[in-house]
């Protein structure tokens, strides 16, 4: 167990007595150890990629207002690649990690092999033609290069999708913290939830559109943010 109490307030920024009434209500995945409750960070990984709590409140308060972890800069990191060839899930990843932007120091052939064995645990589709591919955990050390990658795929591939939709995109995310994981995977999740955006990215909208949609969208949320929190 490696998060407390504390870590998913300061991951999810929300109250104390909204943590505990998620735990009453049995709506986020813990353990009661020793009387103090403790979470296991690949199970809240996968409870934030099933959408299991309303992101929208939640999200405002994660953009960062120095924009280091902005998903813009992430995405400039990572790049943003069209026409991704493959017959399966295997293929694509392959063809994807090819044609991405990787940290130097590690290899594309370890972070292919990273993300093909989260596949084999549990598939990373959410739902609506999109999948998170991503290692189970960090492969990465350095903040700095840290990285989401959009890749949009040559034709619509089964990734055992709960809601049986073949996946049309991907998010190649390779972050350095659990921390900064599942604040990237919350934006992108809430991002997603959007239809415009998956319009955007199915029709193979040009590298710009979409970075300029991110950086709009994320700009509103900054100025919610402040209006919360001034």
């Amino acid at each position: 167990m490696e998060l407390k109490i504390k870590d998913i307030i300061d991951i999810l920024q929300v109250s104390e007595k909204t943590v505990y009434r998620w735990i009453k209500d049995k709506k986020i995945p813990c353990y009661r150890i020793n009387h103090q409750y403790r979470f296991n960070r690949t199970e809240i990984n996968e409870w934030i990629l099933s959408n299991k709590i309303e992101l929208s409140s939640s999200l405002i308060n994660l953009t960062n207002p120095d924009r280091r972890d902005s998903l813009e800069q992430l995405l400039l990191k990572g790049g943003i690649v069209t026409q991704v060839s493959g017959e399966n899930v295997r293929e694509v990843l392959q063809s994807a990690v090819q044609r991405i932007i990787t940290p130097p120091n590690i290899s594309k052939e370890e972070i292919l092999s990273a993300l093909l064995s989260r596949e084999e645990l549990m598939p990373t589709a959410v739902g609506k033609g999109v999948a998170f591919p991503h290692p189970r955990n960090p492969i990465i050390t350095d903040l700095k290069n840290a990285s989401v990658s959009i890749c949009c795929l040559e034709k619509p591939i089964d990734f055992g999708s709960l809601d049986n939709q073949p996946v049309h995109t991907l998010f190649i995310l390779l972050t350095a913290s659990p921390k900064m994981h599942l604040e990237v995977l919350s934006k992108i999740s809430y991002l997603c939830q959007d239809d415009a955006f998956l319009t955007i990215l199915k029709d193979h909208a040009e590298k710009e559109t979409i970075l300029n949609y991110v950086r709009t969208r994320e700009g509103e949320w900054q100025k919610k943010k402040e209006t919360v929190n001034p």
